[in-house]
């Protein structure tokens, strides 16, 4: 019986003890405040503070051992000093025709993975390249003579394997080179010694979000601005200061409309200048002077990537293209009263004409570019009309194209280089050769005073087209 009691009793006594141990403790240490559930603040400590602070960015100079070419001209950004695509040098002449093995290779370097392509200007080569071991945006300045780096500039960012890296021109001023990398970092160095003037994150700076397959848009720079579209929630569009990247305007973003791959244009109607730049849902035009908005329309949006920019036609209209069966569009700005409205004037379905990544050429009142349904060059007229087609002999896939003082010159995505005569008459080719040994050779071409500079995913090489 006494067995039984101390049983029962002992338990009973620690739980009582217990409670009056947690009684005390509640009324001893105050109960701290709870706060009602907001949206948002649960998400990342990175998500919130890209709303507040200002994460300084930073990044280190590198001086290597090259030296700047003598060889004068310059292809300083993104589709070439006039962003059309065409070089003209009556002080060179190319040749027409190739020996077996192809034009004669100056030079070649590895690069990062990606389509990054090269600007030029006074003997200086400007890339931005990735580094994969040290996690690393690479901003390079070579040769363009040998090749060899005069400068790199180097700042950190994780960046996975998506298809390639970095992917997009830098645009060389007097002054500055401004670069975009994969994620978004826009850096403005000395064009000539690499110091750094400004590194800008759009993603926390405006809230844009990185696009799949990483951040395709070239930076277009006038008169010393810096014009970019981060499409962000409060920034579709935005001019920075090119000496101190501070924001001289800002674009609303009413729409929510996202950054593609796709680059924003200069185009010119009855005296206004205006930026136009295709956004995932749709086309923007903004006043040059101060962003404000001057017209928009849903009537051109692509579902799945965005890339090739705007091409304006004479007599103020403007031609879109684009991949995954979107086909191309013919859209022509009109005035009434104050307002810019930009009208449809014809769709053209994908077997007619679409591209999937390059932006067309206009040359001499004709377009020429790669279809995308049968991987032909085609030549069309200002209304989307087929003068020729290549053949199937003659397909270049998703590489690039320009005109070279009246030449056709298009790349396939195997590094066949073809050259044929830039005429509406019908498809002529002059020569072809093998010139790179990779795959996925998309980076856009440079050239100046006839040295040709084209990449594959992993290589870039320069070219000698000249008739010597």
């Amino acid at each position: 019986m006494r067995s039984f009691a101390w049983t029962v009793l002992l338990p009973l006594t620690v739980a009582i003890l217990g409670l009056g141990a947690i009684v005390t403790w509640m009324v001893a240490v105050p109960t701290p405040p709870l706060e009602r559930r907001v949206p948002g603040l649960d998400r990342p400590v990175r998500s919130i503070r890209q709303k507040s602070e200002k994460r300084e960015l930073s990044g280190t100079l590198v001086t290597l051992e090259g030296k700047p070419s003598s060889v004068p001209g310059e292809w300083p950004r993104f589709r070439g000093p006039n962003l059309d695509a065409i070089w003209e040098d009556p002080s060179v002449t190319l040749a027409r025709s190739w020996p077996p093995e192809g034009p004669r290779r100056i030079w070649s370097i590895e690069v990062g993975e990606g389509f990054a392509a090269a600007a030029i200007k006074d003997g200086r080569v400007y890339i931005i390249d990735y580094d994969r071991d040290k996690e690393e945006d690479v901003v390079r300045c070579l040769s363009l003579d040998d090749g060899r780096d005069i400068w790199q500039f180097r700042y950190h960012n994780t960046v996975k394997r998506n298809h390639g890296m970095s992917r997009t021109i830098p645009t060389v001023t007097d002054k500055y080179v401004v670069t975009i990398g994969p994620k978004c970092h826009v850096a403005c160095l000395d064009r000539l010694t690499g110091k750094n003037y400004w590194l800008i994150d759009m993603a926390e700076r405006w809230g844009a979000t990185v696009p799949p397959w990483y951040t395709g848009q070239c930076p277009l720079v006038e008169n010393d601005r810096v014009i970019l579209a981060p499409g962000g929630p409060q920034a579709l569009m935005v001019a920075v200061d090119a000496a101190t990247g501070k924001e001289l305007w800002r674009t609303p973003n009413p729409r929510d409309w996202k950054m593609t791959h796709s680059s924003i244009m200069p185009v010119v109607f009855q005296g206004i200048r205006m930026y136009v730049y295709c956004a995932t849902g749709g086309v923007v035009a903004v006043r040059a002077d101060d962003g404000t908005i001057l017209w928009d329309t849903s009537e051109w949006k692509i579902s799945l990537a965005t890339v090739p920019s705007p091409l304006a036609l004479p007599d103020d209209r403007i031609f879109f293209c684009g991949g995954y069966d979107s086909g191309a569009l013919l859209m022509r700005l009109k005035k009434e009263g104050d307002r810019i409205i930009p009208a449809v004037e014809s769709q053209l379905p994908p077997q007619q004409f679409g591209s999937t990544q390059q932006t067309p050429v206009l040359y001499k009142g004709f377009i020429y570019g790669v279809r995308e349904k049968d991987k032909q060059m085609v030549c069309l007229d200002l209304n989307g009309n087929q003068r020729w087609a290549s053949g199937p002999q003659y397909r270049f896939g998703l590489g690039p194209y320009m005109i070279a003082n009246g030449l056709l010159l298009a790349l396939d995505d195997d590094g066949r280089l073809t050259m044929a005569e830039a005429t509406p008459e019908a498809f002529r080719p002059l020569a072809q050769a093998r010139v790179l040994e990779g795959h996925d050779c998309w980076g856009p071409m440079a050239i100046v005073k006839g040295r040709l500079i084209v990449r594959s995913s992993t290589e870039m090489v320069c070219l000698d087209l000249t008739a010597n």
